[in-house]
């Protein structure tokens, strides 16, 4: 299996600062999502940055394909709330 990053930036201005219900939504099911993913321990890591710019997962795929299934399969991507960009990534150093 090969590590990925996928970083994930609101389409609408005034998202951090507003959400609409339906955006709210759709970060829930985000949330639920990465849960799963954890579970399944596909997730390594995960979270939004604190300074309101963007979020950021780390996860194991078998291919890039696989890869691009799993970030276009979050219910944030999916519902267009949030824009997602795919890059593959090796993790070197791990803490706890």
């Amino acid at each position: 299996m090969s590590e990925y990053i996928y970083l994930i930036h609101p389409f609408r201005d005034g998202f951090f600062e507003q959400p609409t219900a339906e955006e709210e939504s759709a970060m829930s099911e985000h949330s639920q999502y990465l849960k799963k993913a954890v579970a399944a321990g596909t997730l390594l890591l995960a979270g939004p940055c604190l300074d309101d710019t963007f979020g950021v997962v780390v996860f194991r795929a078998e291919n890039e394909a696989a890869a691009q299934a799993f970030m276009l399969s979050d219910p944030s991507v999916k519902a267009n709330v949030m824009m997602a960009e795919l890059h593959p990534m090796r993790v070197s150093l791990q803490g706890q």
